[in-house]
This record gives C-alpha cells, structure tokens and sequence, in this order.
C-alpha cells in the first residue's frame, strides 16, 4: 500500500476571463495518506471543484504533477483515464447523480459492472452495500421514489462498491436537511474508514469539516493545513 493515496506538487490552474488570466490553484503543494480523511474548506469560486476535477483527470493542469496511487493522472490519455478512474476513484456528489432509470440496485451495481467484475460477484457486492447503506428494502426502487437522504446513501455505496483507493465527495450533505445530512456523513465516514478509503471531503460546513482527520482551506491558490483545530 502506498503511503501517500494523493501526492501534488507545484500544482497551477489558471482560466481566461474575458481579457485577463485568473489564476485559481498556484504553485500548490498536497499530500494525503492511506486511509485519510481529509475536509477541504473555502469560499465559493476558490478552487474547491477544481481541484477535484484536477485529481480525478476530468481537467487537466496547467503545470505540476498530481499523483493518485502513484499513477501521475494529468500524463494518462484519455482511455487509460477512464479505466484508471473506474478502478480507483469513487465520487459523491451534492445533487447525487443516480441514473434515473435504473433501479437503486442496478445504480450501486454500475461501477462493478463498468469494470468487468463476474456477475455473481456484482449480485453479491451490490447487495452488500445495499444493506450496509440501509436500504435493502429500496432494492428495486428508482431514484425519483427516493427521499434526499436515500439518494444520497445509493450514492455512497455505488461510490464505494468497487473499494477505491480514493473517495471524492463534493458538499455530499449541501443538498440536504439538517438531520439527513448528519445521518448521510456519519454512514460517509464509516463506509469509508471500514474500506480503509482515502476521502477528500469538500465542504462549507465547519462542523462537516471537524469530523475529518485533517483540515485544508484553499486560499489564494494556497492549501494551509490546519491539522483538525480551525476556528471561524
């Protein structure tokens, strides 16, 4: 097992704006270890989802090395990316992105089934995760019979199934209630920790971000790492 899930390194991301260049990540510095949980807190339009897509090779850098699992991700062509994150990577997402049609079984199921895993090891899979998110009772629901809260649990276990190496959550509880939200990052945060899963949390809850075990604010460009003490 590597030491290090995430190792970045003099990390730039610029966009053009109109006339001008608007720098967002700058000469950035980044490690996370094996099995770390890690909040990434930060103004609206500091970065946040840009780093993500960065990690995961949906952008591409301006300059630096980022390193998942020791695989350099911004050098991968497009089909090696593609297999890379489907074996490696796990996504959750603040508006959960289930696939309409297909029933909570079949949503949790995809990635096994996207990497090529036997189809009795899928059925048994699927159904574990089913069960350890709660929801065996929703097995052939579709996602609109489903509340905010069970949205989201189907995507954290289809997020899990495949036991990625890395989880990438965006504001997993922004779009839900308090207690929802709650209920969904403490279920987020045992899944991962009993996968022994690296997770980068983004986040604009301070009370989200002090469950992780470590820190980060994006400022400026700049990650500062607050250990697990930040007070606003």
């Amino acid at each position: 097992m590597v030491k290090n899930v995430v190792e970045i390194a003099g990390l730039c991301r610029s966009y053009q704006e109109a006339d001008r260049i608007h720098p967002v990540i700058e000469q950035a510095e980044l490690q996370i270890g094996s099995a770390e949980v890690v909040a990434l807190l930060g103004r609206s339009g500091s970065g946040k989802s840009t780093l993500l897509n960065l990690i995961a090779g949906i952008d591409r850098p301006d300059s630096g090395q980022i390193l998942v699992v020791g695989e350099r991700v911004s050098s991968l062509k497009e089909p090696e990316l593609t297999r890379f994150r489907r074996r490696r990577i796990g996504f959750v997402y603040q508006f959960f992105n289930l696939i309409p049609t297909l029933t909570t079984l079949e949503n949790i199921a995809l990635p096994l089934e996207l990497n090529a895993y036997p189809k009795s090891e899928i059925d048994v899979l699927a159904k574990r995760m089913l069960d350890a998110v709660g929801l065996v009772e929703r097995t052939d629901a579709f996602p609109d019979q489903l509340s905010g809260g069970e949205q989201q649990r189907v995507a954290i276990a289809r997020a899990l199934v495949h036991r990625p190496s890395l989880v990438l959550a965006d504001e997993p509880t922004g779009n839900l209630d308090q207690v929802a939200g709650e209920q969904v990052l403490d279920l987020m945060l045992s899944l991962v920790r009993d996968e022994q899963s690296s997770l980068l949390l983004v986040t604009h809850s301070l009370s989200v971000a002090q469950r992780a075990d470590r820190i980060l604010t994006l400022h400026k460009g700049q990650f500062h790492d607050h250990g697990i003490d930040l007070a606003w």
